[in-house]
């Protein structure tokens, strides 16, 4: 039996020709099907904020230090703009919002239901999405039945950005912070020891002790020069003291010196921290708040219906076409 011939082009085109009517009616029956379920399908607004990331760099340093390297009142680079897109899209922000707007209530899911937060995350994730722009800002968009309860999710997540943004730094500012001071306490209660021992050294006459020996060397020589061994022993006596507490009097100076310093420097450290667990500053500048929209973002109804009477044609063509391929290679001389 000699092989199937290729359906040429010619009977393509007869082909068509002969089930253009055919092809017609589907389009046109999927058109009215596709635009009928496209009634029956919510209505979705679309509300949007847009924002820039600040630069997160330390707060008290602007206040505490003399050289300034950052600029609160800058826009923040691409890492900041990364690190503020991570925190709309965490489950501190998502749990928040889900929370306020009871959307288990408002997408209709049953929290007892097996996989309920599973549901809601992808729910969530199809109608609440944050991206980068190329313009390196951030855009919040949220998709809703209620173009009223859009607008308000969206603010909402600008808002709380700030809030978890600060209050993560905080609590890390705060850890910082209470190193500090326990640094500081431990180095003032050192300071105070040393100088409570060399109160003591005072009070045996320690006062200063390189002038001391000096001034009785001094007057241990001119007592020996003018025979005065009377005195001259009393000034050997009093240099044998001070010769014994000299080790202790030295060591008490030079830690005190260190220390202070040390002691200066935590308490602008210790103030510093302060500022930085305490402030709280915008994390974001708002470029665009959210409005309610005025006309609906989805379904795009004719597009439905389009697409439906396109790919209904299409698949219903190649079928026929098949179909009608089959027969000729069952029948060669069709």
């Amino acid at each position: 039996m000699p092989s199937p011939r290729p359906m040429e082009s010619t009977h393509l085109l007869v082909f068509l020709s002969r089930n253009f009517k055919t092809l017609m009616a589907i389009g046109f029956l999927s058109a009215v099907a596709a635009s009928g379920v496209s009634f029956l399908l919510d209505e979705y607004y679309q509300s949007t904020v847009v924002m820039f990331a600040t630069s997160q760099h330390s707060i008290g340093e602007q206040f505490f230090e003399e050289t300034k390297k950052n600029d609160l009142l800058a826009y923040g680079e691409t890492e900041d703009a990364e690190r503020l897109l991570q925190i709309l899209n965490s489950h501190r922000i998502r749990n928040r919002i889900i929370t306020k707007y009871d959307l288990y209530t408002h997408y209709d899911l049953d929290r007892a239901e097996p996989g309920a937060k599973t549901d809601m995350a992808k729910t969530y994730n199809s109608n609440v999405s944050a991206s980068l722009t190329r313009f390196g800002s951030i855009k919040v968009e949220v998709l809703d039945t209620d173009p009223n309860m859009a607008r308000d999710m969206a603010n909402d997540m600008a808002f709380l950005v700030d809030s978890v943004s600060n209050q993560m730094r905080n609590e890390r500012a705060r850890e910082a912070f209470n190193l500090a001071i326990h640094t500081l306490k431990k180095t003032s209660q050192q300071i105070a020891e040393a100088e409570d021992s060399l109160a003591t050294l005072h009070s045996m006459g320690i006062y200063d002790f390189e002038a001391q020996v000096e001034g009785l060397t001094a007057q241990y020589g001119m007592a020996l020069a003018s025979g005065n061994k009377s005195a001259a022993r009393t000034m050997q006596s009093d240099l044998q003291k001070i010769a014994g507490l000299a080790n202790g009097y030295n060591n008490l100076s030079a830690f005190l010196e260190g220390a202070y310093e040390q002691q200066s420097l935590l308490k602008k450290r210790v103030e510093l921290m302060r500022v930085d667990a305490e402030t709280q500053l915008p994390s974001s500048f708002v470029v665009d708040y959210a409005s309610a929209a005025d006309k609906k973002s989805k379904p795009v109804r004719w597009l439905i219906v389009v697409m439906t009477a396109v790919i209904a044609v299409g698949a219903s063509f190649l079928a026929m076409l098949a179909w009608e391929t089959l027969q000729r290679a069952q029948t060669p001389n069709a």
